[in-house]
């Protein structure tokens, strides 16, 4: 949405980029999630594989380790990740949808993403017990930072033609 924002006024294109970047953003992670974690599902199943020799009757004694042990899952793991994605990219869709005025409604994004990074801080530092503060800060200086580079690069090549 910023991208957007930077080169192109209308409000209704600024949503539309919004939901288009909530879509793929949220595919791009699950898929991205799904490969990373199948992998390392792919990988413990063959490493007890290797570990058990696989003698007589490992098939079965492969299955009982299964059973006890707690592997990844690649499909939780893929429907979390997109969840997560779509509740972070709706703080800057839903602040926008109401807002007619350009400069407002950039404002009003920027603060609002800036409050939805420091609240998943400090939630990530609650859920992880890691230090809260430390936790805020960085979530705000990377979205800060992403937000930033895409206005700036994009107000750049707009003002450029391309």
């Amino acid at each position: 949405m910023m991208g957007v924002g930077a080169v192109k006024r209308d409000a209704k294109a600024m949503l539309l980029a919004g939901f288009a970047g909530l879509v793929a953003g949220a595919c791009g992670m699950a898929i991205g999630e799904f490969v990373a974690v199948y992998t390392q599902y792919e990988v413990e199943v063959g490493q007890m594989k290797r570990d058990m020799n696989m003698s007589v009757g490992g098939e079965r004694d492969l299955e009982m380790e299964m059973e006890r042990r707690t592997l990844p899952n690649p499909l939780q793991a893929t429907l979390a990740s997109a969840l997560c994605f779509s509740i972070g990219a709706l703080v800057p869709l839903l602040s926008a949808a109401f807002i007619e005025n350009y400069r407002t409604r950039i404002i009003v994004v920027v603060a609002m993403s800036c409050l939805a990074l420091v609240v998943f801080g400090w939630v990530g530092a609650k859920l992880g017990k890691t230090p809260k503060l430390k936790s805020c800060v960085r979530f705000l200086l990377g979205g800060c930072i992403a937000m930033s580079i895409t206005f700036g690069s994009t107000k750049l090549l707009g003002a450029s033609a391309l």
